[in-house]
């Protein structure tokens, strides 16, 4: 029979929900183990790759099936697989009769080979039809073969400058060959290590392990870490052998010899105990014994250890030697050894069973979870607990151990640990790292132990899972061989019940209403809630029409509904790389998804009498924190987090609304509405489950479409909720918990308002909008008495009101309703309804009553809002009544320069003077100081002027300020900043201050001012006021040009000798102006004129009494301005008293200047002198020219 045409297998799927991390599904059943049909034939080991899969049985078979993929339009089938070949590797056959059958099957993807154990012999293969190649090269007797780097991606394209090659490490009964296989085999070297019967390597360093002990070697360096002992009872621990270590001696040509082993290393004594406190007894490395280099050999080679020693000028044969017979001992001793060690568990009947020197020896398990770790399995029965040691490539113990309840048959780890970096192996797994155990408890129970091998014993998330094997596996066959290996290559695995659970569904809220009857509850079916109040005959036409709409809807709503479950079954589909074996059936062991492991744990259904207990929300909590902190890296588990948090916080924030329940602790319910806003959950979707906010909920014509697994959810709620007592429920639903809980969450979604990502964007905003202005309103009722909370809920109102809402009909009445004249007024503002909001606001102010006080300064509103309108007629009319009530506010709505209106100033003086009297000035300075506007000046200045000597009249104290400021002054010692900086930097905030410091800015800012008001009457109000009013007389006798005096005021009044200065440069104008501008420069005075200005201040400067400070002001204004004095004037004006060389800088410059000026006269008049000679030279010439002639 051609097995190629008979043999295909569709795979079956069975549901059997876990709370644990894993599940099983299957991959494949009722494989055809033997031809013959033989009951005792099993599987022995399995191996995966790319849709083709591997098996190894016990009849020395190996079969090859081939994935054919299901239909594409029905996802929910799983691949079904055809036998493609059966294959029998080539063997050696052993001295006995004891077969294990194919024992490995090691594949190579980047070489596209696969080596193949078969009854202690290796024979080679090609990828993926299994054809032989190399000829008839084999590796015998070996025990396993593997070692493959597994820091290095198995399945990674070489590049094409590289030929493609992979190293494995083969375990001889003496030894361990080092192979790189490519185009051909070829062996590298040989290790000395006997009885080795499983390797694991990274980069260089390899853990290998004999039936006593672990050992870790050094396969580049030739160097070995003994570890522990597999089994603590094993007889051979009792021997105490010391270690001794031998250099590798060389030979002449550079190349080790032969036949050099290092001294046989019996296992030492080590406890788990010593194991964990030891510190460097492992990490000490010794010399490993003899190897050989094949480098000029292109094929393997005989082990000279057990054949005769080779010829060194021999040529190799391309297959290796049968085993001579002098090798049977220890062929025989190597088919002990190795039986217990295949990769296939065997379950014996007891009674059937010989008793035999190995099974007091336990098989050693050795697997590598990070790069640089191994973990090892040690104990000291196969029916006791285990222990998991983590080692690293030292030797030194890395991590806590692991216990295993039994000892396990088989390990295997799976992914990439919390805080490790992937490896090209590990970079496409899950975070979580566990360690799978498969084990045998109570001598009938087969299954798989699960626990965390990334997180400490003592954490609270380490928790061990068991996985039970399906019992049918083991009925009616009393020798069932289980296995588990981690493949190669992921496969696939679809979740149907996933797809349920994610696919979207509509959602019908307002198809729920309650009704009272004889004081008991009735769900019925509400079509229409609009027509409550309306006429009957109006209420059966609109429920007429909304049948229509609704049988026209559902058409659509059921084409929909199918398009969304096949657009759903992408997220149904998981990768696993780990299979589980039992007599012929193959299972996938997968993650079970995280949706899954939450319906496990809140139950297929949900009792109407009771909603959700104490133990399910703590339950919810752990799940909740548990993914809140994962990190999506596909879109199926970016849906299902979302799903789950979806579904966790809608559990949890139903469990808070059950009355039955307890009180819900506020850092849970924080936690229900960040999970609830992170998975994206609908919010019409709560709002629904309150009763009092379902009516706000806007389905529009699109309606609700959430995952079914929620759609069940609020389903059970709100069909269970209607036997609940409608006191108790509304107490719940109503407490202040709730709702500043609801408050939090619809504030958050309000923030969320824009966002592209939002699905029915409009009808979720009304519904959260509407649904936010209840329970603010609601709970602002509740927190009245207390004044704090009351405003600050008031404050989100506003904030609510400001920022928009979408339910303006609905607002508008319930604001109204309340009496909330001012949230009723933003309300309209948010519309631009400004004659409304205006409206509200005056009656506000003038004295109507608002509930909450919330119109806090109201005028300082209305002037904002008035400048962001454009009706003059508005802004006219509300900014007079404005400024007669604020002057300074009210006159900036007609002077603001960002103002959307224009106003003409003398219309706004003429409005103010006749409605705001008190305004006047404050718009006066807006004309002047802001617009320049120049022609103003003079009634500005006796504004101020009316202010400043209203203030000495009636205040003695403001006189005494002025006095007290100019005698601190005078007490600086230079260098010191101007008068004009020290009143402005000291200034006082008071109203006549402020006047008085504009006053000397209009009165000293520049030329173009001074015919702009009337200098004599100014001068005529401030003269009475000489001794309090200084600086503004220094000013006006500038303007006077009487410079004499103002000079002395600034030295003697004052003592402002920089500003002196600058009245000197400037010619007395603009000396309190803060900035000069272009027209300053217009009007500098001459050189003449500045001359004159500093000859008066240094006569002014020489009257100083203080000797000390004139001289030193004298000097420096001599050294600084010397250009603008006459060196004659100086030295007459200078006393004889005088050193000269407080002067020499100003005698040097100006002496240097007499010497100039007389040097340049010198040599003008020598030039004049040339000149003229030349004049006369040529006048002699033409009269030569025209001859002598003689008149009379």
């Amino acid at each position: 029979m051609n097995p190629r045409s008979t043999d295909k297998i569709r795979v079956t799927e069975s549901l059997d929900l876990e709370t644990g991390p894993y599940v099983l599904r299957t991959l494949i059943a009722n494989l055809p183990l033997s031809v013959e049909g033989g009951d005792d034939i099993h599987i022995t080991c399995v191996e995966f790759l790319e849709k083709n899969l591997y098996v190894g049985t016990s009849a020395s078979n190996v079969l090859h099936y081939v994935q054919i993929p299901p239909d594409q339009a029905d996802l929910t089938c799983s691949p079904s697989y055809i036998l493609a070949s059966r294959i029998l590797p080539t063997f050696h056959k052993p001295q006995t009769n004891d077969r294990p059958g194919v024992q490995q099957i090691l594949l190579l993807p980047n070489v596209s080979k696969a080596c193949v154990l078969c009854n202690w012999t290796v024979t080679f293969y090609s990828l993926p039809e299994l054809s032989p190649v190399f000829g008839n090269t084999q590796i015998r007797p070996c025990n396993w073969i593997g070692g493959i780097d597994l820091n290095l991606d198995p399945k990674k394209n070489i590049p094409d400058s590289k030929s493609p090659s992979a190293t494995v490490l083969v375990s001889l009964n003496k030894k361990i060959r080092v192979i790189k296989i490519g185009e051909t085999p070829r062996s590298l070297k040989t290790i000395d290590f006997s009885g080795s019967v499983i390797s694991v390597r990274r980069d260089s360093y390899a853990c290998v392990a004999d039936e006593q002990s672990y050992a870790l070697l050094d396969v580049d360096r030739l160097m070995k870490i003994p570890l522990f002992a597999i089994s603590s009872s094993n007889d051979y621990q009792s021997v105490n052998t010391t270690y001794s270590a031998e250099e590798i001696p060389e030979s002449n040509d550079g190349r080790v010899q032969k036949g050099i082993s290092f001294i046989q290393d019996t296992t030492q004594s080590f406890s788990i105990t010593q194991a964990q406190s030891r510190g460097t007894s492992f990490g000490t490395f010794m010399g490993i014994g003899s190897f050989t280099s094949s480098s000029n050999n292109t094929s393997l080679v005989n082990n000279s250890q057990e054949t005769k020693e080779e010829n060194p000028g021999q040529s190799t044969p391309t297959a290796i030697v049968d085993l001579p017979q002098s090798c049977q001992t220890q062929s025989n001793n190597s088919t002990k050894l190795s039986q217990p060690y295949s990769s296939e568990i065997v379950d014996k009947n007891p009674s059937l069973q010989q008793p035999s020197k190995s099974s007091n020896f336990l098989k050693p398990h050795i697997v590598s979870p990070t790069p640089q770790e191994f973990l090892l399995v040690t104990g000291t029965g196969q029916l006791d607990p285990g222990v998991g040691i983590f080692v690293n490539l030292e030797g030194d113990p890395t991590r806590s151990t692991l216990e295993f309840d039994k000892y396990p048959h088989e390990i295997v780890v799976d992914g990439q640990g919390l805080g490790i970096d992937p490896t090209p192996r590990t970079v496409d797994e899950e975070n979580e790292g566990y360690v799978l155990a498969s084990m045998t408890r109570n001598d009938s129970s087969y299954g798989i132990e699960v626990q965390r091998w990334d997180l400490d014993p003592g954490d609270s998330k380490n928790v061990k899972y068991w996985l039970d094997i399906p019992h049918e596996s083991h009925e009616g066959n009393s020798s069932i061989s289980t296995g588990l290996r981690s493949m190669l290559d992921t496969g696939e695995v679809h979740f149907s019940e996933v797809v349920d659970k994610l696919s979207l569904k509509r959602f019908r809220p307002l198809n729920y209403s309650f009704t009272t009857t004889d004081n008991s509850k009735s769900l019925l079916i509400n079509v229409n809630n609009s027509g409550i109040n309306e006429s009957p005959k109006k209420m059966c036409l609109e429920r007429l029409k909304s049948k229509i709409d609704i049988n026209c809807t559902r058409n659509l709503d059921d084409q929909r509904c199918e398009e969304e479950h096949q657009f759903s079954q992408q997220y149904g589909i998981a990768r696993s790389r780990i299979v589980a074996w039992s007599g012929n059936k193959i299972w996938w062991v997968v993650r079970n998804p995280l949706i899954l492991q939450l319906d496990s744990v809140s139950g297929y259904s949900y009792p109407t009498n009771k909603i959700y207990n104490s133990i399910y929300r703590e339950q919810l909590v752990t799940l909740i924190n548990e993914i809140r902190g994962r990190v999506a890296r596909s879109e199926t588990e970016y849906l299902s987090l979302g799903y789950l948090l979806q579904r966790a916080g809608l559990s949890f924030f139903l469990n808070s609304l059950d009355p039955d329940g307890d009180l819900t602790p506020e850092p849970e319910r924080r936690i229900i509405e960040e999970a609830l806003l992170e998975g994206g959950l609908d919010p019409r979707v709560v709002l629904s489950t309150i009763p009092y906010l379902r009516n706000e909920v806007d389905e529009d014509k699109f309606g609700i479409w959430i995952h079914g697994g929620i759609k069940d959810i609020v389903d059970n709620f709100i069909i269970g909720s209607a036997s609940k007592i409608a006191e108790e429920m509304e107490m719940t639903m109503m407490s202040e918990q709730t709702l500043r809980s609801l408050k939090r969450y619809l504030t958050a979604w309000r923030q969320k308002k824009g966002f592209g990502s939002i699905a029915y964007e409009n009808e979720i905003s009304k519904s959260v909008d509407a649904g936010l202005l209840v329970v603010l309103l609601r709970l602002d009722t509740l927190t009245s008495a207390n004044l704090e909370e009351a405003k600050s809920v008031r404050s989100e109102l506003c904030d609510v009101i400001d920022q928009g809402v979408d339910c303006f009909d609905r607002a508008v009445t319930l604001l109204d309703t309340e009496n909330r004249l001012y949230l009723l007024s933003r309300l309209y503002q948010s519309r631009r309804m400004s004659g409304k909001v205006l409206e509200t606001w005056r009656r506000i102010l003038e004295g109507e009553t608002d509930i909450g006080g919330d119109f806090v300064e109201g005028e300082q509103k209305v002037y904002g809002y008035l400048l962001k309108i454009r009706n003059i007629s508005l802004i006219q009319e509300y900014g007079v009544w404005l400024a007669a009530r604020n002057p300074k506010l009210g006159v900036q709505i007609f002077a603001e320069d960002h103002n959307h209106v224009r106003f003409d100033p003398e219309k706004v003086l003429k409005i103010l003077r006749q409605e705001a009297t008190g305004a006047v000035k404050e718009y006066l300075e807006y004309l002047v100081f802001h617009k320049n506007q120049v022609e103003y000046i003079n009634e500005l200045i006796n504004y101020y002027l009316d202010i400043v000597i209203r203030k000495l009249d009636e205040s003695i104290e403001a006189k005494l300020i002025l006095e007290q400021s100019y005698e601190s002054y005078r007490a600086l010692r230079p260098p010191k900043p101007t008068y004009h900086q020290f009143i402005t930097e000291n200034s006082i905030d008071e109203e006549w201050w402020r006047s008085r410091l504009r006053l000397l800015h209009l009165l000293g800012s520049g030329q173009d001012s001074t015919s702009k008001y009337d200098f004599k009457a100014v001068l005529g109000r401030i003269e009475p006021y000489s001794q309090e009013l200084i600086p503004e007389l220094i000013v006006l006798d500038g303007r006077h040009a009487n410079h004499e005096k103002a000079l002395r005021l600034l030295i003697h009044g004052l003592g402002d000798y920089d500003t002196a200065i600058n009245y000197c440069l400037l010619g007395g104008s603009g000396i309190y102006h803060p900035v000069s501008g272009n027209n300053m420069r217009d009007n500098l005075p001459t050189r003449d004129q500045k001359a004159r200005l500093f000859s008066i201040l240094l006569s002014e400067i020489l009257l100083i009494q203080d000797v000390s400070s004139c001289i030193e002001l004298a000097s420096n204004l001599l050294e600084d301005f010397g250009g603008c004095f006459d060196l004659e004037y100086v030295l007459n004006l200078i006393p004889e008293t005088w050193s000269v060389d407080l002067i020499s800088r100003f005698l040097t410059r100006a002496i240097g200047k007499v010497v100039r000026e007389r040097n340049e006269t010198m040599i003008v008049k020598a030039l004049s002198g040339v000149e003229n000679l030349k004049v006369f030279t040529e006048l002699i010439d033409k009269i030569n020219e025209s001859g002598y002639s003689i008149e009379t």
